[in-house]
């Protein structure tokens, strides 16, 4: 039975609700010595409790997608088949234009969301130069199968959730097809394919996006292997200028590290309460050394940086959660990198999904800015042209768009 499922959240609710009654109709009935009324009486308190408890974890699991299947929830779900040493590329001196197409087999998504707005696909990758071996999830916008589309190609946006996190997240506690296909359709927004492949790929542990021998080549995974089978199976743009990659909370972390680490690959990023410094995660795998948390800390890489990375990044984040270490970035950032941020006030709620999925539309209105086609007039029958929009703005939409990068220096 599917952790996730219907299923499994309806006999979670039929035990509760029979787990209320027994003690209603059994607890002056039970016979026996005082042990055995005693032991039956407690076995029924804990059966009630326990059924509480699991109905409580499904439902709040099932709203913000944080295990996807029962392998995420026991740590015993492994998508690494190998992680050999790729050196600093991450390629492990493979040639990747010379690499085989791709070629993948597609079906459609399961779970919450997966079938809105044209539905989300889903394929099984065996990742070629990672060793990863884990599912991908791809949403096509409203244009792709219009007639007057067929030759165009479209920005791509690779998306991460949290740790722990599904895959899936962004399609179903985030809404962002529902959010933006509209916009799409209107021409407020750019037409962008919506890419999300799973994020934990080891029992209990955060990798941190992180390449580390031996354990995981998570970096080549997302900004590699990802990528090309996407190229390969869709009409998507080319990297970097056609790519950004955007993530919240660990998966914000991600997203910066992804993008100033490889401006070859990324054009831009986007990060809803992210940190620089993975320790701030204990689980994670990139935060065991300090060789480790330089290498996949941005703002190091950044600073550091013999050349500037021709990236763009948009960060959003509170008083600490994320802001700071916004903030942090900015200061150290030289052209032609350059970064937006964005300033949401404690009173827009704490670090959870209903922070961050009403930022998915200034952000995607920001990437389009960044990554806009320069063809984006050309409208399908029935659209509009891009243009500027605030209609049906909320709370912490209106924020982002209040909140200049010079005006959020001066915050707090």
């Amino acid at each position: 039975m599917s952790l996730t499922g219907s299923p499994f959240l309806y006999t979670l609710v039929v035990l509760c609700v029979v787990a209320v009654a027994l003690p209603l109709v059994l607890w002056s009935r039970v016979r026996g010595p005082r042990v055995v009324r005693a032991a039956a009486r407690v076995l029924m308190v804990l059966f009630a409790q326990g059924t509480a408890v699991a109905l409580v974890f499904t439902l709040v699991n099932n709203s913000n997608q944080l295990y996807d299947n029962w392998g995420d929830l026991l740590g015993t779900s492994d998508h690494v088949h190998q992680a050999a040493d790729l050196g600093a590329s991450g390629t492990g001196g493979i040639a990747l234009e010379k690499l085989p197409r791709v070629r993948q087999a597609f079906k459609p998504g399961k779970g919450p969301g997966m079938r809105a707005e044209g539905g989300v696909l889903t394929t099984e990758l065996k990742g070629r130069v990672s060793g990863v071996q884990a599912e991908v999830n791809v949403w096509l916008p409203p244009q792709y199968h219009e007639p007057a589309y067929r030759n165009h190609r479209f920005p791509v946006v690779e998306v991460l959730p949290g740790y722990p996190g599904s895959s899936k997240a962004w399609y179903g506690t985030m809404d962002a097809p529902q959010q933006l296909a509209p916009l799409m359709r209107r021409g407020q927004i750019e037409p962008f394919i919506i890419v999300s492949p799973r994020t934990t790929l080891l029992p209990g542990r955060d990798t941190g996006c992180a390449n580390i021998p031996g354990k995981v080549n998570a970096d080549s995974w997302l900004s590699i292997d990802v990528p090309k089978m996407v190229m390969d199976n869709f009409r998507a743009k080319a990297a970097p200028d056609g790519w950004a990659v955007a993530g919240y909370s660990a998966g914000a972390h991600c997203a910066a590290k992804l993008a100033v680490a490889h401006p070859d690959r990324y054009r831009a990023a986007v990060s809803l309460s992210g940190y620089n410094d993975p320790v701030a995660v204990p689980q994670s795998l990139a935060g065991k050394s300090p060789a480790l948390r330089a290498a996949n800390n941005p703002y190091v890489l950044l600073k550091d940086a013999r050349v500037a990375p021709r990236v763009a990044l948009y960060l959003s984040g509170q008083p600490n959660d994320g802001y700071e270490a916004a903030m942090a970035l900015k200061r150290v950032a030289k052209s032609p990198t350059t970064v937006r941020v964005v300033f949401i006030p404690t009173s827009a709620g704490g670090h959870t999904m209903a922070l961050w999925k009403p930022q998915v539309v200034p952000a995607f209105r920001w990437l389009t800015e960044v990554l806009g086609s320069e063809h984006r007039v050309r409208t399908a029958p029935g659209t509009t042209p891009l243009a500027p929009s605030t209609a049906g703005s909320r709370h912490a939409e209106l924020a982002s768009g209040n909140v200049s990068p010079a005006g959020a220096a001066q915050r707090p």
